[in-house]
């Protein structure tokens, strides 16, 4: 990559429909690249680790409007900080943390929005629910009245090929659309956190309204 991350946000931005919001991925990546996302436009930066998010938002504390995601696995002793930190947590991955954060946010005075996240097939590599475990716990999400359940959150796993990976974002879409379908009270499907650098245009054509670009930004992480 020799072009300046500036004219990659330009790009990258030029070849995405309005509604689809860009998430800057910016693990391992040093603030002064993400201050130079930040000054060509992008608001929206995602952390896999509490500790690495922490520290870079002290340092980043004098940039106004950024809204913070969360895109790693959530351990339940992490839940409260993950809370404090972070507008949005896309890797919401069983019940349990569900509830867990449910009950932390009202003492928190906060409402995060959520993204479940889900394993349209399985891979010993990701966590999330597989279908039929996620359809089994709508009930039980749909109490989580102190959370703003948002949408579905998927991953494909290594190895497939495009035909694969757009197949697998169709069915993410239309589960939420059934999902969507069932009329729960507090389980809104408005949006799709799906695509990363090697596949973002794939899950744009099967409805993502989130994409998650680290690489393709920042160039490969040390």
């Amino acid at each position: 990559m020799t072009n300046s991350i500036s004219e990659r946000i330009a790009n990258i931005r030029a070849s995405l429909p309005p509604s689809v919001r860009l998430i800057a991925v910016s693990k391992q990546v040093p603030t002064e690249l993400m201050r130079e996302a930040y000054s060509a436009g992008i608001r929206d930066f995602a952390e896999n680790r509490i500790q690495e998010a922490t520290s870079k938002q002290t340092q980043m504390q004098d940039l106004p409007g950024i809204t913070w995601h969360f895109i790693g696995h959530l351990q339940s002793n992490k839940a409260k900080k993950a809370l404090e930190l972070f507008n949005w947590i896309h890797s919401v991955d069983n019940l349990h943390i569900a509830q867990r954060l449910d009950t932390l946010a009202p003492q928190m005075g906060v409402s995060p929005q959520i993204c479940l996240q889900v394993k349209i097939l399985p891979d010993p590599h990701k966590s999330g629910w597989m279908i039929p475990e996620l359809l089994t716990d709508l009930a039980a999400l749909d109490q989580c009245k102190n959370l703003q359940i948002q949408g579905l959150m998927t991953i494909p796993p290594r190895g497939l090929d495009d035909e694969e990976i757009l197949h697998l974002f169709h069915r993410t879409y239309q589960l939420a659309q059934e999902i969507a379908s069932q009329n729960w009270h507090r389980l809104k499907m408005q949006h799709l956190s799906m695509g990363m650098s090697g596949d973002y245009q794939l899950a744009v054509s099967a409805g993502a309204t989130m994409v998650r670009l680290g690489t393709i930004l920042f160039g490969q992480r040390a």
